[in-house]
């Protein structure tokens, strides 16, 4: 994980066939990723999206400093 992945921990996540998902974008503040998440489902209705947090970013900081 990148240490811009840490700094970002928000994520917009599409759902794909077969139980699959893509991270398609992420953001550091949580409404920044709604406001995001609005023109998505504007610009595509048909997509299913969700707001996720990425705990892991947590994980491994936490990790690294004991």
């Amino acid at each position: 994980m990148t240490y811009l992945d840490h700094l970002q921990p928000w994520c917009i996540i599409r759902f794909l066939p077969n139980m699959q998902r893509r991270a398609i974008a992420r953001f550091r503040r949580r409404n920044d990723a709604e406001a995001h998440l609005r023109i998505l489902r504007q610009n595509a209705p048909t997509l299913h999206y969700a707001i996720m947090f990425d705990s892991s970013t947590l994980k491994t900081r936490s990790s690294s400093n004991t």
